[in-house]
């Protein structure tokens, strides 16, 4: 990759990364329910766990779905299943003030793992490569892997501060509750490019 690309790179990321879809909608919903700090564990995972995946993805890992087309279809519907479980937990959240512990945030292995079954990370990995690093050498890789890390933290971060302002108008489990069925919903929404290409 040429360093004249980095620009359109680093705008791409920056769209990619800012834009609602199920990372950021989560990140909402955890700022909201569990605040700033107990949410960095899950921000590093989305984080850190993309730019594995773009490295990965660059590496070779696209090939497999070439030679077995029947692996994308396996992790399309693995994906929502997963998307959807986690819309139910997402809705189900209890506030974190009554003690009743149903809920916890998510871990910055559980995050990391979950770009793998993202329909956005892929669409948005697949699209960085393919794009960015037509030669697809390591250093190129690498380079698209850096930028999307440089990127991705501070958008994510936005998505939890914004709900973690939310919060304070979430402070009954009225409101609280509607604002996790709607983040569920949302999160639901965002399958469906994936469900009706």
């Amino acid at each position: 990759m040429t360093f004249d690309l980095v620009p359109a790179l680093a705008a791409f990321a920056l769209v990619s990364s800012i834009t609602p879809g199920p990372n950021n909608l989560m990140l909402m919903a955890s700022g909201a329910n569990f605040g700033f700090r107990r949410s960095i564990p899950h921000m590093l995972g989305i984080g850190i766990g993309f730019c594995f995946m773009v490295l990965l993805v660059g590496a070779g890992l696209v090939q497999v779905f070439d030679a077995y087309p029947i692996s994308h279809q396996i992790l399309k519907v693995v994906s929502v299943l997963y998307l959807l479980f986690l819309a139910w937990k997402i809705a189900n959240a209890a506030p974190v003030q009554t003690g009743q512990g149903k809920g916890t945030p998510m871990t910055f292995l559980q995050a990391a793992a979950f770009q793998w079954v993202n329909p956005k990370a892929w669409s948005m990995a697949l699209t960085a490569v393919t794009v960015y690093t037509p030669d697809t050498t390591l250093p190129a890789i690498a380079l698209v892997a850096l930028v999307f890390g440089a990127i991705n933290l501070p958008s994510v971060s936005t998505w939890t501060l914004m709900g973690q302002q939310m919060a304070r108008l979430l402070t009954n489990a009225t409101r609280l509750t509607a604002f996790n069925w709607t983040m569920a919903a949302l999160l639901v929404a965002s399958l469906y490019p994936v469900v009706f290409p």
